[in-house]
């Protein structure tokens, strides 16, 4: 049942999710030492198909899978593709804290589309606001200098790209049919649909096996089962339940989190423009998700 506002058991679940998701963008940067970043997107999903449908099949949903929904189900699987792509390009090609900066712009684009494509997402005078502030930061976030080694700027561009293509698949989850197939459907799509295209895109992208170490293995595990069957369909959930601006807002808190992580593990720098950046997407998207 959709609500319209934000309860206890949403904002916990949001924080839950905001944390593991941060914690990812470490993961991936990890990882990407080890296997070239669209092969390791490909495997992920690849990997997720048996988690998520193990899902369905113990939550007797496997019914919600459905021919009816094979355009959109494909739609939304190959942008899904799109969206992993760029990411995992971007953490490996800039800083964790920048590529989690523009990624996390996406409540701003969804912002945008939701206004002409979604019932009772209009954009107020301060949602405008808030969308220039988000902007600006976003572009500033692009456009800041960073010491050697920490900032490029088609990983800068790939991390926007993943923006748009978040964007799209949120907007196929609320647009089309798939809204009545429930998230644990939609992410099977994604994930199944994502992993013969990623994993037939990644020889185009150099070799697939880096300085691969076991630890890279049981990250790669982790990836497909907690964070993809477990923190995907959560976030999926949310979407389903709460208003989208709502659930879009509390991603600001991700690229904060990230940008702390990178400092402490990889001594990635706190530059001031960065952080400037990171407080003006945070403040439009809160105004964003204001109502009125």
């Amino acid at each position: 049942m959709r609500k319209d506002r934000l309860d206890s058991v949403g904002l916990a679940a949001l924080l839950g999710v905001t944390l593991l998701l941060a914690g990812n963008q470490i993961i991936v940067k990890e990882v990407n030492t080890g296997l070239q970043p669209v092969f390791f997107a490909g495997l992920r999903s690849a990997l997720a198909i048996v988690f998520v449908a193990g899902w369905l099949w113990f939550r007797g949903l496997l019914g919600r899978l459905r021919w009816a929904d094979l355009g959109p189900g494909l739609l939304m699987g190959a942008v899904f593709a799109a969206e992993f792509l760029c990411l995992f390009m971007a953490l490996d090609l800039t800083a964790v804290g920048r590529a989690a900066v523009i990624f996390y712009s996406m409540p701003l684009w969804m912002a945008i589309l939701a206004h002409f494509g979604l019932p009772n997402e209009r954009i107020t005078p301060i949602r405008a606001l808030g969308l220039v502030l988000a902007f600006v930061g976003t572009a500033w976030a692009i456009l800041s200098k960073s010491p050697s080694g920490h900032a490029n700027i088609w990983g800068d561009l790939f991390a926007l790209g993943g923006a748009w293509g978040w964007t799209g698949t949120a907007f196929i989850a609320r647009a089309t049919r798939m809204r009545d197939a429930g998230p644990e459907a939609q992410l099977f799509w994604m994930v199944a649909v994502s992993a013969p295209i990623l994993l037939l895109a990644a020889p185009f992208f150099g070799p697939l096996i880096r300085d691969i170490e076991p630890m890279h293995w049981v990250w790669l595990i982790f990836q497909a089962s907690i964070v993809v069957a477990g923190g995907f369909i959560s976030w999926l959930w949310l979407l389903s339940v709460y208003p989208t601006s709502t659930v879009a807002s509390f991603s600001f808190l991700t690229p904060i989190f990230a940008m702390a992580l990178g400092y402490l593990i990889f001594k990635e720098p706190l530059v001031p423009g960065l952080i400037a950046a990171a407080c003006l997407v945070g403040a439009g998207i809160v105004l964003i998700n204001r109502r009125g």
